[in-house]
């Protein structure tokens, strides 16, 4: 949080990180995206994380009931949420203690003092009370009555003292805005929304709200407040977005530019659910989606609606995935369009249902019954999920094959700005539903010279009756066929239709010198930390260079000669090393991993770290 003077009392900063950590039933989500909204209305660039309990309803002040949410912006353009905050907001003694190792030295630690008690600092095993023990004298300690100060604020508002305590969440974004100079209209226009069924309710939050700004004014709680100004960001309409929301987006205008209907058939998951959510909001654009009772039913329902001339898609994470595999299979069998959205978590089984991983490339790649190859795609970003699933989509139709989409727990909930893509920018997915020759015999796997994708025959039209199904089908007519040479060629051809997809990919984009010494390698979730470390080195003048891959099945054409360009190769992932399986078994070039599995993303740091090791071994 570096900046300089701007005026008496006040700083102008390049940029901040602000963590704000509680009880989940301390709206911390909601305080983080209304700092985020106003941040974003306000023409920073920022970069979210929020961090959500695995347990439901774990015990109030408990360590596994913390919930956090992080929110990095930034006058220039950034890639990361942070890795440590400058300011750390900690509604409770378990939230302190959960987060109070990320906090910078010298941070600002502000703190509900009223949640201090002996029971929550012996819940969370503290032995005497941090506050005044002088354990956190490296920090600018700010304590604030918290649930009193909105208690009094709130004394002439006509509702519970239950719901006046759920409003100190309002109260420290108060505090907050007074500290960044935010303005409170984009939250003063959400309160009016959201609770337009119960003005006492609108009273109270926005009481709340200028109490903390009022308080942090009157007591000179802070020494000076700080300014980020606003972000140079390529022109055009911004909205702030997460990765789930993006990819909703991105299926709706595939569809819409497919001329086809979606239809999206997932079994609640965390934390993919949220994609269901999304898409049932988009019923004006022909938009069906359907909760199925399980897994395979979801899988099954939407491969029946591309069977039917429809986009059909499935969202799920890890474990969902692994139930799916056996509809996924059928699906390579009857040669359908389908994206399988796969929002990594931690596991194995049901492990770290609300964090982070990347361990699911291999079971992506190779988790299905027999040889069924798929086209397998991963963004980058939270916006990113928007392209990608577009991509995904006009892959599926275009092959008239499955297509697995991975995205993670860290995009799914991370939000960035958003640039609203014009029409123009979206490509025409040309779908073709075949129709009958003048009476020429209909065969279902005639194939398409270039891209060897079968006609989608809809059901129900005249002369295109055919059998579909799970049994092997002889080429060309479709028939159940059992013959050993035509299932070998069947096999082949299904390989060659997804291998022929790499003609498609574009060049691999290299940042950083072509020939550098060290060259990182990255996909999914990794590339805002990649990317930032990458950065740093080569503006420091060190031989790095950073590639990061979408298409990991099949893989850029132009890879094997890239990864052979460089000396040393660097691939981080949130797993034991899966991408670098891969590159090793095909390419026979060894590769160093940097693997954290954690439930949490890399840190900048980490990368840095690492490049600088190899450099240095390297050197002598």
């Amino acid at each position: 949080m570096a900046g300089k003077t701007a005026d008496k009392g006040r700083i102008e900063l390049d940029d901040a990180v602000i963590r704000f950590a509680g009880d989940s039933g301390d709206g911390m989500q909601l305080t983080g995206t209304q700092f985020s909204n106003t941040t974003a209305v306000a023409g920073n660039d920022l970069a979210t994380l929020p961090d959500f309990p695995a347990e439901i309803r774990a015990p109030a002040g408990t360590l596994p009931g913390v919930s956090g949410f992080q929110i990095h912006f930034s006058s220039h353009e950034i890639y990361t949420p942070g890795s440590k905050p400058d300011v750390l907001v900690a509604m409770n003694p378990a939230a302190l203690k959960l987060n109070l190792a990320d906090l910078k030295p010298g941070g600002i630690l502000i703190v509900n003092t009223d949640a201090f008690t002996q029971r929550n600092l012996e819940r969370v095993g503290f032995t005497t009370n941090p506050l005044e023990d002088h354990s956190l004298d490296g920090f600018r300690l700010i304590g604030i009555p918290l649930t009193d100060l909105t208690r009094k604020a709130l004394d002439a508002v006509d509702i519970t003292p239950k719901e006046k305590d759920r409003c100190k969440n309002f109260f420290a974004l108060g505090v907050m805005y007074w500290l960044y100079n935010r303005p409170t209209e984009t939250t003063e226009k959400w309160i009016e929304t959201k609770f337009k069924s119960r003005t006492e309710l609108i009273e109270a939050n926005l009481l709340a709200m200028k109490g903390g700004l009022e308080y942090a004014r009157a007591v000179e709680l802070f020494q000076s407040i700080y300014e980020v100004p606003k972000a140079k960001l390529t022109p055009g309409t911004y909205r702030s977005i997460s990765g789930n929301a993006a990819l909703a987006l991105g299926f709706v205008c595939a569809a819409d530019r497919a001329g086809l209907t979606l239809f999206q058939g997932s079994y609640p998951i965390t934390p993919a659910s949220d994609v269901l959510h999304e898409l049932s909001r988009y019923k004006h654009f022909g938009v069906v989606t359907f909760q199925a009772e399980d897994e395979i039913a979801a899988v099954t329902s939407a491969l029946g609606a591309s069977f039917a001339g429809a986009l059909g898609i499935t969202t799920t994470s890890g474990p969902g995935m692994a139930l799916k595999g056996e509809g996924m299979g059928l699906a390579v069998m009857t040669e359908l369009p389908l994206v399988i959205v796969d929002i990594q978590r931690g596991g194995p089984s049901t492990g770290l249902p609300t964090k982070p991983e990347q361990a699911d490339l291999l079971m992506a790649l190779f988790g299905r019954h027999s040889e069924s190859p798929l086209p397998i795609l991963a963004a980058a970003t939270p916006s990113d999920c928007f392209w990608m699933a577009f991509e995904a989509a006009r892959i599926a139709v275009k092959y008239m094959t499955p297509v697995i989409f991975l995205s993670d727990g860290y995009l799914a909930n991370g939000t960035e700005p958003f640039r609203i893509p014009a029409l123009s920018e979206l490509p025409e997915i040309p779908a073709k539903h075949f129709q009958p020759q003048n009476g020429a015999p209909f065969f279902p796997y005639q194939r398409d010279p270039e891209t060897l994708s079968r006609p989608w025959a809809v059901p129900g039209t005249p002369g295109l009756e055919h059998r579909i199904g799970g049994l092997e089908k002889a080429d060309v007519t479709g028939n159940v066929n059992y013959e050993p040479a035509n299932h070998e060629h069947m096999i082949r051809t299904r390989a060659e239709k997804v291998d022929r997809v790499a003609a498609e990919i574009p060049p691999t984009e290299i940042f950083g010198a072509k020939n550098a010494e060290v060259l990182v390698v990255g996909w999914g979730g990794t590339y805002g930390a990649i990317h930032s470390a990458v950065r740093d080195a080569v503006e420091r003048g060190l031989p790095v260079a950073q590639i990061h891959l979408r298409h990991l099945n099949p893989l850029p054409p132009d890879l094997e000669g890239i990864l052979r360009r460089h000396k040393q190769i660097l691939i981080p992932e949130l797993n034991t090393g899966q991408l670098r399986f891969v590159i090793r078994s095909r390419f026979l070039i060894d590769a160093v991993g940097l693997n954290k599995i954690q439930g949490r993303p890399l840190a900048v740091e980490e990368i840095q770290e690492t490049i600088e090791a190899m450099l240095e071994g390297a050197t002598r």
